[in-house]
């Protein structure tokens, strides 16, 4: 019986062109597999961080730009604190604790020891700043997190995909390229995977910090600017 004859053109048209992600994840081990859907997991929710802060800075900023024009243009500045605007605005909340500090301390209707209430207002304003600067910090925590760690857990999936191929070695009693090496590309995708997660976040905690710091410096020489306004009405109480 006559077989059909191949030839080496044939094999290699029949062989793939490019790897293809998915393929890799379904033919990994099932540790590999684990190790790269919890990246994969990071990495969407690292994004999804990314685009929240963005804009949620952003909307803080404008708010904050906004009041701080009109405080500063309007003669009834308790006015301008209504409850609704305490709870959106960071700039207002800064203003408001000053504000409350300096009501407290000239309410008795005495003599008002005038250096212990600027040492007060200036205290309850910094402390509220930050607050307003943890409460932004906080949502970077992950961001840390994942770009620290995510590195590392992807060398565990590959280790651990290089070690099973080493395995297959063994139990084919075979040392063939072709044995080892789907395993093995598969291993070096979870480590890809790690890189991808740990890349963005990385690069995004470094610009927020720096947002953040900013933000809180602009804060802070809007609290300084409310600080010398009520340490003048100070001096005519």
């Amino acid at each position: 019986m006559n077989l059909p004859l191949y030839s080496p053109s044939h094999f290699l048209a029949a062989a793939p062109t490019r790897l293809d992600p998915v393929e890799l994840f379904l033919d990994a081990d099932i540790v590999v597999q684990i190790v790269m859907a919890g990246l994969i997991l990071a990495s969407i929710w690292v994004w999804t961080i990314i685009v929240s802060f963005s804009l949620r800075v952003g909307a803080l900023e404008a708010k904050s730009r906004g009041y701080e024009t009109d405080f500063w243009e309007t003669k009834d500045r308790e006015a301008l604190l209504t409850r609704k605007v305490r709870a959106e605005i960071p700039s207002a909340r800064v203003a408001g604790m000053g504000l409350d500090e300096w009501k407290r301390s000239t309410a008795n209707g005495r003599s008002v020891d005038r250096s212990a209430a600027r040492d007060r207002i200036s205290a309850a304003m910094e402390s509220q700043i930050a607050t307003e600067a943890d409460e932004l910090a906080d949502k970077l925590t992950f961001l840390a997190t994942t770009g620290s760690v995510a590195p590392f857990v992807g060398l565990f999936g590959t280790v651990w995909g290089i070690m099973n191929s080493f395995f297959q070695i063994g139990a084919q009693e075979s040392s063939s390229l072709a044995v080892v090496a789907p395993g093995i590309s598969e291993a070096l995708f979870a480590t890809a995977i790690g890189l991808f997660a740990a890349i963005p976040a990385v690069i995004a905690y470094n610009r927020f910090s720096a947002r953040v710091n900013r933000y809180e410096a602009k804060l802070q020489r809007f609290a300084d600017k409310v600080h010398n306004g009520l340490s003048r009405d100070l001096d005519k109480a």
